[in-house]
C-alpha cells in the first residue's frame, strides 16, 4: 500500500503501470508548437461540448424516425449520468493520484488538479465514450463521429498531462459498457415515445 500526498494511504499506484509511457508523451507534448499546445488544452478541457451538439443533431433526426430511435437519443444524457456516477464511484475506491502529482512532469498543458481529484478513471473519457455508445445505437454515422470525438478526448486528456493511459483505457471501457447497455434497454422506451408524439410534445418528438 502506497501513499499520497499528505500521508492518506492509496488503493492504487498508478506510476508502475505505465508512468514512462506518460512521461514520455507529456515529453513529446512539451515540444510541440505552442499554438497545437493551446489547441490541444482548448480541445481537452471543452470538447465534451461537441458531444452536447452531437446529441442535439441526433434529436433534431430521431424527430423523422421510430420511437425506437429517439428512445436511444433521448437516452444519451442518462447514460452520461450513469456513466459519471460508476466513474465516481471508481475513483472513490481506487483513489489514484494524478500523474502531474507524482511523477516529474515538468510543465503540463493543463493545470495539475489539486489533492484528492483522484485520476482513474478518466471523467472526460467516460463521458465521451458513453455518449458515443448510445449514439451508434440510434444513428451509426453521428455514433461513429461520436466515437472518433471519445478516442481523441482520450488522448488529449494524457497529452495535456493529466492522466495516465490506463486512466483513459478504463474510463473508455466504464463510459462504453454504460453507453451500450442503456442504448439497449432504450429500445424498451419506444411506446413511450409514441404516445408523447401524440400529445402536447409532439413538436419537440416528431418533424411537421
Amino acid at each position: 500500500m502506497s501513499a499520497a500526498p499528505g500521508g492518506a494511504p492509496l488503493a492504487l499506484d498508478g506510476r508502475p503501470i505505465d508512468g514512462g509511457l506518460y512521461l514520455r508523451v507529456d515529453h513529446w507534448a512539451q515540444q510541440l508548437p505552442g499554438p497545437v499546445q493551446h489547441l490541444v488544452a482548448w480541445f481537452s478541457a471543452y470538447g465534451l461540448g461537441l458531444l452536447a451538439v452531437l446529441m442535439l443533431v441526433a434529436w433534431w433526426r430521431a424527430r423523422r424516425t421510430d420511437g425506437v430511435v429517439m428512445a436511444r437519443v433521448l437516452a444519451a444524457p442518462f447514460a452520461v449520468v450513469l456513466a459519471f456516477a460508476a466513474d465516481t464511484a471508481l475513483k472513490s475506491v481506487l483513489r489514484e493520484p494524478r500523474p502531474c502529482r507524482v511523477l516529474d512532469a515538468g510543465r503540463t498543458l493543463e493545470t495539475c488538479p489539486g489533492v484528492g481529484d483522484w485520476s482513474l478513471p478518466s471523467n472526460h473519457t467516460v463521458i465521451v465514450f458513453a455518449g458515443a455508445a448510445v449514439l451508434w445505437h440510434a444513428d451509426r454515422r453521428l455514433g461513429a463521429l461520436a466515437g472518433l470525438l471519445a478516442v481523441a478526448m482520450g488522448l488529449s486528456r494524457v497529452l495535456v498531462g493529466v492522466h495516465y493511459p490506463h486512466d483513459v483505457l478504463l474510463g473508455a471501457l466504464v463510459g462504453t459498457a454504460a453507453g451500450y447497455l442503456l442504448g439497449l434497454l432504450a429500445r424498451s422506451g419506444a411506446p413511450l415515445v409514441e404516445r408523447a408524439r401524440a400529445g402536447r410534445l409532439r413538436p419537440w418528438l416528431a418533424a411537421a
